[in-house]
């Protein structure tokens, strides 16, 4: 692949680094999917190998730029915590400056655009410049990591409704409907809440969330590194402490989780591996 890499770090792009064609190109919002390579669409997989450019995630597997054509520019974009390469302002406009010089642009975010994934401000953006925006669907994390682990999201006999909430925090502030996070008979994921997971099971039980609700983590969903750590509501956080998970991770809660005994086994599976992998570094 001789795809060209753009480093927004070093160097930030003008428009004139880019050829200004008379046509305006069009963009491609695109689901990359959970994690695992294997789980984005056909059409996904068609528009990364005929795009002249791809504005790509953290979160989107660096496997899917291998559909690349030669010379394709590779643009990085993606977000942690607390350190973004590019604000999100910037990000719309750089979708729009790349079409309005004649590109078709994909723009490759983690799990599915329009679920906790900015799409729909980046299509707004787009849309008041008149440029055509098409949206590729993708599986979200909620969905791989619960297929992955075998956890049933809805269940006959004990989750008729399920929610999705981010527990992000905004200027500081955790924005959650703790009503609606306390719905029975549901499940409930919390995306993006790995940091906050201790103020999230503290806000459960203040409310009347029952101590024994299970609850999941699953880190790393749907690739080999994946990581899953069961408990409830009351001493799921103390688990984390004793057993970190890196990010992203996704917070599981209700009946669901224990509906199999798939997930127990990943589990074990996770906390068995942790000593084995602290010795080797020990003995480092």
């Amino acid at each position: 692949m001789n795809s060209k890499i753009v480093n927004l770090f070093a160097n930030k792009p003008e428009i004139g680094e880019f050829t200004v064609q008379p046509a305006i190109g069009e963009v491609y919002l695109v689901g990359a999917g959970p994690g695992d390579p294997e789980l984005i669409t056909v059409k996904a997989q068609r528009l990364l190998k005929e795009a002249d450019a791809i504005v790509y995630d953290r979160l989107a597997n660096p496997a899917l730029l291998d559909y690349a054509r030669d010379n394709c520019d590779l643009i990085y974009v993606g977000k942690k915590k607390d350190q973004h390469s590019l604000p999100q302002d910037e990000i719309c406009e750089l979708l729009a400056m790349l079409a309005r010089c004649g590109k078709n642009v994909v723009r490759l975010k983690g799990g599915d655009p329009f679920i906790f994934g900015r799409g729909g401000e980046e299509v707004e953006h787009l849309n008041k410049q008149g440029i055509y925006c098409h949206i590729v669907p993708g599986i979200t994390a909620a969905i791989g990591c619960a297929a992955a682990t075998q956890i049933p999201l809805t269940h006959r006999d004990h989750a008729h409704a399920v929610t999705f909430i981010t527990g992000h925090r905004q200027e500081g502030t955790l924005y959650i409907n703790w009503d609606l996070a306390l719905q029975k008979n549901s499940t409930v994921v919390f995306y993006m809440g790995l940091s906050n997971l201790r103020e999230i099971t503290s806000n459960l039980l203040e409310r009347g969330c029952a101590a024994e609700t299970p609850f999941a983590v699953v880190a790393q969903g749907t690739v080999d590194e994946q990581q899953v750590l069961l408990g409830n509501v009351s001493d799921i956080a103390d688990k984390l402490e004793q057993h970190p998970l890196p990010s992203p991770a996704l917070l599981i809660m209700g009946d669901v989780v224990k509906a199999n005994g798939y997930a127990q086994q990943l589990a074990d599976l996770a906390t068995q591996a942790a000593p084995a992998k602290m010795a080797i570094l020990d003995a480092i």
